[in-house]
């Protein structure tokens, strides 16, 4: 007998079917999996023996081929336990149901017939949908995910035993419904507040700053200034997430396996924080399936960097790509996958290797030649994609001692969102260009007009402060952002001189 079962995989950041083909003949008992499965797949025979069995199902003592087609992409994970078995079941007429050609089978069996938890479950509903799926059968751990595509019937079965019931009519089952607006109206409930902070007005500044204009900031400051503690609270002033940002961040998460349970959707932007022994690959994805990596899993967030030159030079430079394309692309020689990594870059470090170069209170013991080397960890190619530095000082006893709260995240955020609109209505017929921070050459020479008075004030700063030529486009974005803040559609003299004390490491200062 023959059977035929969808089930279905993960390709980068989207899936494709994949048809079981089961067939079942009286000849010497064997059971080959065939179709370029991995070692997780191959093992996929004892589950499923133990699984049906120990569901008070039979197993046949006869040879059974299981075919995963397309044959020429290689299969990987325990997903394909579920289909395996009930391709099995329905070839030898356990399985009363003919027409199975509208459902995907999805799900890892435990030994006793119990399904486990798969990843890249919502992934895989979004592309059975696309192919006219009508259901979609799997983990009961893995449906509440997989329940937010509609037009899609979403099932969460606890085991093989009431996969087989239901199937074919002997029980019922309710499809899984998520709510929509119930998960979209816990959206920007963040743990972490400004509220919280003490003093640091100047840097909190600089973070609105960067969220209106996606602008990305490096702070630098002495240990236990609150560059931390700062960078926590940086996505909670973020514009709320759009349905479309959640869906593709959900997807990255799932098929990473990072997805709680109980998570629908990924609502809040993600924050990532590395250690800084972190690897190339484990920053931007790779392995020899290829995974997505930290900057992946900030996608639509922030990615924040502790210790920058703390970090391996090599690990550094591979940031360049994913922050100037959004996106990583990891090529191997039978493979080339894309994952998009569209991040705000958030990094601290210390001015100097004991910390307390800037500190008026305390002496730094660095010789300048030391100094010079923790700062050339960080190359100028990397800094350019950098369009904030700010100084964070030691924070003063009348400030800590203070008893009124700060401002709050969500006071902060309604400016942010309003200068993000504008951003958005300025370049709406401009292609991949969503606000400031994305400018090219073109756009800031077209966009950031200054006056006779804005002019002078730059040529004045470039001068006498000894700022690079990089400065110079960076200090012009971040001065239309400021400008979008306050409403002005003029680039005014202020702005610009605002934004002339975000670009630190241009200073002589750092030069010696």
């Amino acid at each position: 007998m023959l059977s035929k079962i969808f089930s279905s995989a993960t390709y980068g950041i989207d899936a494709y079917l994949v048809e079981v083909e089961t067939n079942v003949e009286s000849h010497i008992p064997g059971f080959t999996i065939v179709g370029l499965p991995d070692n997780a797949v191959k093992e996929s025979r004892e589950r499923v023996t133990a699984a049906i069995k120990n569901s008070g199902l039979k197993f046949p003592t006869k040879k059974i081929t299981v075919n995963l087609a397309p044959a020429d992409i290689k299969k990987e994970g325990s997903a394909f336990d579920l289909p395996i078995a009930i391709g099995l079941l329905s070839a030898t007429d356990i399985i009363t149901e003919n027409n199975l050609s509208n459902t995907v089978f999805l799900g890892e069996l435990s030994l006793d017939g119990r399904l486990r938890h798969v990843k890249g479950a919502l992934p895989i509903t979004v592309e059975a949908k696309k192919k006219g799926i009508k259901r979609i059968i799997l983990p009961v751990d893995s449906s509440k995910e997989a329940s937010i595509v509609e037009g899609i019937d979403v099932y969460g079965i606890e085991n093989l035993s009431d996969v087989v019931k239901f199937i074919n009519g002997e029980e019922k089952a309710e499809p899984v419904i998520s709510d929509k607006g119930k998960i979209f109206s816990q959206i920007n409930k963040y743990h972490f507040d400004f509220s919280d902070v003490k003093g640091q007005e100047n840097v909190k500044r600089a973070l609105e700053v960067a969220a209106a204009g996606a602008h990305n900031i490096l702070m630098i400051g002495p240990p236990g200034s609150g560059k931390t503690m700062l960078a926590k609270r940086f996505p909670s002033i973020l514009p709320p997430m759009t349905f479309e940002e959640a869906l593709e961040t959900t997807k990255i998460h799932s098929i990473a396996g990072i997805l709680s349970k109980d998570t629908a959707l990924v609502t809040e932007r993600p924050f990532r924080s590395p250690h800084h022994t972190i690897s190339d690959a484990a920053l931007v994805g790779g392995g020899s399936f290829p995974r997505p990596g930290e900057v992946s899993f900030a996608h639509y967030g922030v990615l924040f960097l502790d210790e920058l030159p703390e970090f391996k030079k090599n690990v550094l430079e591979v940031l360049r790509q994913p922050l100037e394309d959004c996106k990583v692309t990891v090529s191997r020689s039978k493979l080339s996958l894309e994952f998009p990594a569209n991040f705000m870059l958030a990094a601290a470090m210390n001015p100097c290797p004991c910390g307390y170069y800037t500190d008026p209170n305390k002496e730094c013991t660095c010789a300048p030649p030391s100094i010079q080397r923790y700062m050339a960890k960080i190359s100028g190619p990397l800094l350019d994609r950098i369009d904030i530095h700010i100084e964070v000082p030691a924070v003063k006893y009348k400030d800590l001692s203070a008893k009124e709260k700060s401002e709050s995240s969500e006071k902060i955020r309604e400016r942010v969102i309003n200068a993000r609109e504008i951003q958005l209505d300025r370049y709406n017929e401009i292609h991949h260009i969503y606000n400031n921070g994305d400018m090219g050459s073109k756009e800031v020479r077209k966009y950031c007009e200054l006056d006779s008075a804005g002019e002078e004030l730059l040529k004045m700063a470039m001068t006498k402060l000894g700022l690079s030529a990089r400065a110079y486009d960076r200090i012009l974005k971040v001065s239309r952002t400021i400008a979008d803040l306050d409403n002005s559609d003029h680039i005014l003299p202020q702005h610009i001189s605002e934004a002339i004390q975000y670009r630190s490491l241009d200073r002589e200062l750092w030069k010696h």
